[in-house]
């Protein structure tokens, strides 16, 4: 794909295909590029079209946006499948994307700067060394539009150390950076706060700097967040007095009308959290700006409004206080009684009440409102941030504080009771107040895990939330019905069991409820009550839930109807969670909720936008199939007229966020058939072995899964050409460092299963490919699976057969397999059916091959009899090498839909030694017994001079207890 005007165009006119309404027209233009992005020139030639003089706006934009996503997918070279992008293609993206991204309009400029992050993240500092001197030659230019590209690209490439695990490559990348980038930060912040003073009175540069000011304050978020770095320690003094005279600044210039927050608000917000960072982190540096960043922003939160511009300021402002209130030596600022009184008044109690804006969004945008009210994403809210603060003030003045709010919260309930029409939203505050003083540590899957003891929960759930939950009107007051179900679910763990149970019948009603949060939060109420375990047992149990399960499951189905709620992930949630606790009560209901479900997957692979309905939704379909298949067997053929038309349209049609779960239950509906696999199954076979469906990493476990299934299940059945595909795909397989264990799944499958007639010509290339792939890239990983596949093999085929398979690759390999990696090795196994396939399988190589007492190998067999002891008696080694620790089995990052596992599809935990009851120590003891018979007085010497004592002790223990004599 040279880069000629023909090609430009061609291009233009694909990416504008992909911005259609019309699906039909969207989806071949995707599917075209995607088919060529593996051309040459296929990334220059959408460089080449972002910097075309004259091409439209938006086609620059989707160029922009197609090569982000190309870069996002393909950059990484995942060892064993192909490079997509070409190595020329690879040093001309470096040589250009800078350059282009500093002239390119600022959405285009946005998209690059994410691009060369992304590359960055791989080649930054190691493969692209000249990036930082390219960027910081730009400073020179004095052109702050240039200037802010270059702080925008350091900031995406940077602000990954805020979250990265500390590491040796970790130092010296930051070490790099500090060194080239530091002093040039600092000199441009001085030069910057000069020119904002300068040009105080002229907006539009006013504007740009403040955008200069606010990327800088990022980048020193991201550049001390490991640790503090030599050169901002030297020059503290410098920052800070400029954080401080920041946090003051207030040009009108700069002052919005908008809803949301100008770069005044959000400078002084990144410098709430700088200050916040060095307070936690730096006290000793720290300790002597800490007194006046206080009082500057004590002063920022008594004088800022409640307009939501400022969310984010004093969101940030108040976590500052916070975090230095739970510091112990900053203990005394807050010891007062008065500044704590005021602190509640001023800053708590204001900042807990509810807005204008707050009920609109309940209305107008549930999601968000749930999003930020239960989910625990309200980071960045005034409510939380208070809330955050009561709790860091309770750790060291829990008492005073508690008294304090009590008062609060007395006075709220006594003006909600006045008129509770009129003032429920004194009532909203109260409880929001409650929950702040009685949770001391939360999480999102438990709830309240620890409370505190001054305040009595139970209480003021019978006197305060009851009442509510009991009304009869659900749709009365409906932000007041959702905080009284949020009390519930938040305390679910900590409310008796009685208490919980009586209000089952009335959150049933509650999923009936109009407004989108009120039922959203009954269905997920009982959703999370089902999960309630106390003292080991469940709260609610099935009995229970049976006499309403039909009215919840139709009112749960029913919601879904209403507008806001078509694919409400909490409502899901509590159908699967329902299904899963009905069991088979659930099959009287079965052909409803089939069609139910089955509609919203018709409608949901359409276009998949919501993963975690359709996660729960596919769920369901699991726990349908299980459930109905455990108590009735033969019900697994109306699963599959069901859902094998939803289920090829979504294959036909290429729906890459539903292919791993269509793959996981057509597994699933596969293992309930006994006999031969049905011929249905069978046509769909060769196309799961087209390679197009492999290059998708999302797709490779639950297509190794099903074909597990296959194999399992008819391997007579599977073709001579077919093995030939089956084994092309384990070749794919072994050769990635982050596939390779699928790759073994299917080996020894396929060793298991597949009659030795049928692979007998197969077998030699198959040990071929796997020591190519050990002598090329050997990991840890890697060997545990070999270690497994050699012991299965010796179990199957005898061990004399893998002895002559290895030594007739090349002569005497055995011996080097033996001495470098069993010897070594074989106590890194783990798992429990991995290790016992190692125990028989080794035990087989030193009782039943002689050929392991004659020559090299002699020398060996004491020392892996050890290795075979220590298996049974020492702890599972653990150790990985150091440069090993990120190619362990992982997500893999990319544009690609990831793999995600159904709970619910899940399957036993296949052991092919299921047959063999004896405990592998006595048979050892046995079999060694077998050959000092057959080879007598070879085996006790080997013992006595090759093994150590501790071993030795142990081996007698097994011999005397199955009264077997080594000499």
């Amino acid at each position: 794909m040279e880069v000629t005007p023909a090609n430009l165009e061609a291009m233009a006119g694909y990416l504008q295909q992909t911005l259609s309404h019309d699906t039909e027209v969207r989806r071949n233009a995707e599917k075209f590029l995607e088919s060529v992005e593996g051309n040459k020139h296929y990334p220059v030639l959408l460089l080449h079209l972002m910097d075309k003089e004259g091409a439209d706006t938006h086609i620059r934009v989707s160029s922009a946006v197609t090569f982000k996503n190309y870069i996002k997918r393909n950059w990484r070279l995942n060892e064993g499948l192909t490079d997509k992008i070409h190595a020329e293609d690879r040093d001309q993206i470096k040589q250009y994307i800078v350059g282009l991204m500093l002239k390119s309009p600022e959405q285009v400029q946005k998209q690059l700067s994410d691009a060369i992050s992304i590359i960055g993240r791989e080649d930054f500092p190691k493969k692209w060394p000249g990036l930082l001197t390219e960027m910081i030659s730009k400073f020179q230019t004095g052109d702050f539009n240039i200037i802010n590209g270059v702080l925008r690209t350091a900031h995406s490439i940077f602000k990954r150390y805020r979250h990265e695990f500390k590491s040796q490559e970790l130092w010296e990348e930051i070490k790099f950076v500090l060194d080239n980038f530091a002093s040039t930060l600092t000199e441009l912040f001085k030069a910057t706060m000069e020119l904002a003073n300068k040009h105080s009175n002229d907006p539009k540069v006013l504007k740009v700097i403040f955008s200069s000011i606010l990327l800088i304050c990022k980048i020193f978020y991201s550049l001390n967040f490991q640790d503090i770095p030599e050169h901002f320690e030297d020059n503290i003094q410098v920052w800070m007095d400029h954080f401080l005279h920041l946090l003051s600044a207030n040009n009108k210039l700069l002052q919005t009308d908008e809803d949301e927050a100008g770069l005044l608000e959000q400078v002084k917000s990144q410098v709430c959290d700088n200050v916040a960072l060095y307070a936690q982190k730096y006290d000793e540096e720290f300790s002597p700006y800490l007194p006046n960043f206080v009082k500057a922003i004590w002063e920022l939160l008594v004088t800022t409004g409640q307009e939501v511009k400022y969310d984010l300021l004093v969101s940030n402002a108040i976590q500052f206080l916070a975090s230095v209130a739970e510091r112990p030596n900053y203990k005394s600022l807050f010891e007062n009684t008065e500044t704590l009184a005021s602190i509640c008044e001023k800053v708590v109690v204001p900042n807990m009440q509810l807005r204008v804006a707050d009920e609109e969004l309940f209305e107008d945008n549930p999601e968000e409102y749930m999003r930020r009210d239960i989910e625990g994403s309200d980071v960045d809210t005034r409510r939380r941030a208070a809330c955050d603060l009561v709790q860091a003030l309770s750790k060291s003045f829990e008492g005073p504080v508690i008294q304090n709010f009590s008062r609060y919260v007395q006075a709220l309930l006594e003006e909600f009771a006045k008129n509770p029409g009129q003032n429920w939203r004194s009532k909203d505050t109260a409880i929001f107040l409650v929950t702040s003083l009685a949770a001391k540590g939360q999480t999102q899957k438990q709830g309240v895990t620890q409370t505190s003891e001054l305040v009595n929960i139970t209480e003021f759930f019978q006197s305060h939330i009851l009442p509510d939950i009991q009304s009869s009107n659900v749709n009365e007051t409906p932000i007041l019905k959702a905080d009284v179900l949020k009390y519930l679910m938040v305390f679910r763990n900590q409310l008796p069991v009685p208490v919980i149970q009586s209000t089952l019948e009335h959150l049933v009603r509650f999923v009936q409820a109009e407004p989108v949060v009120v039922h959203t939060y009954g269905a997920s109420c009982l959703e999370r009550l089902f999960m309630v375990r106390q003292n080991g047992v469940p709260a609610i149990t099935c009995e229970l839930v049976q006499p309403m399960a039909h009215d919840l499951m139709i009112s749960l189905f029913a919601a879904m109807e209403k507008p806001g709620s078509t694919e409400n992930e909490y409502i899901m949630k509590a159908v699967m969670r329902t299904m899963s606790l009905l069991q088979e009560h659930v099959i009287p209901m079965m052909p409803q909720l089939i069609t139910g479900l089955k509609a919203k997957l018709i409608l949901v692979s359409k276009n998949p936008s919501k993963p975690h309905f359709n996660h729960y939704l596919f769920e369901c379909l699991c726990v349908a199939v299980r459930a109905s298949c455990k108590k009735l067997p033969g019900s697994v053929t109306a699963f599959e007229e069901a859902l094998f038309q939803p289920f090829t349209e979504i294959l036909q049609q290429d729906v890459q966020e539903f292919i791993p779960y269509v793959f996981q239950i057509l597994s699933l509906l596969m293992e309930q058939h006994s006999g031969d696999i049905p011929s249905t199954y069978l046509a769909l076979f060769p196309h799961l072995l087209a390679p197009v469906l492999w290059e998708r990493p999302g797709n490779i476990p639950p297509l190794v899964r099903l074909i597990q299934a296959y194999i399992e299940k008819g391997s007579h059945q599977i073709e001579q050409e077919k093995l030939n595909g089956l084994l092309g795909v384990f070749q794919k397989l072994i050769a990635s460092k982050t596939h390779d264990h699928e790759g073994f799944y299917l080996l020894n499958y396929i060793i298991e299963f597949i009659p030795k007639e049928s692979l007998s010509q197969y077998i030699k290339q198959i040990f071929i490919l796997l020591f190519q792939r050990l002598s090329s890239s050997k990991t840890t990983k890697f060997i545990k699976s070999l270690l497994v596949f050699f012991s299965l093999y010796a179990i199957k085929y005898s061990a004399s057969s893998l002895i002559e398979m290895v030594d007739g690759i090349q002569p005497k390999m055995f011996a080097m397999v033996v001495e470098r990696l069993f010897i070594p090795d074989l106590q890194k196994v783990s798992g429990h059916t991995s290790k016992k396939i190692c125990a028989f399988g080794v035990t087989k190589i030193l009782t039943e091959a002689d050929a392991m007492l004659s020559g090299d190998l002699s020398a060996f067999w004491p020392r892996l009899l050890q290795a075979l002891v220590g298996l049974f008696e020492l702890p599972e080694d653990d150790s990985v090498p150091d440069d090993e620790h990120f190619i362990e089995i992982e997500d893999t990052p990319g544009y690609q839909t990831s793999y995600s596992q159904l709970a619910f599809a899940g399957r036993r935990d296949h052991d092919p030694l299921a047959g063999f009851t004896e405990d592998p120590k006595v048979c050892l003891a046995k079999g060694l017994g077998k050959m000092a018979i057959r080879c007598p007085g070879r085996i006790q010497p080997l013992i006595s001079t090759g093994m150590e004592a501790q071993a030795q002790t142990f081996l007698l223990q097994y011999c005397q207890s199955t009264n077997v004599s080594l000499s």
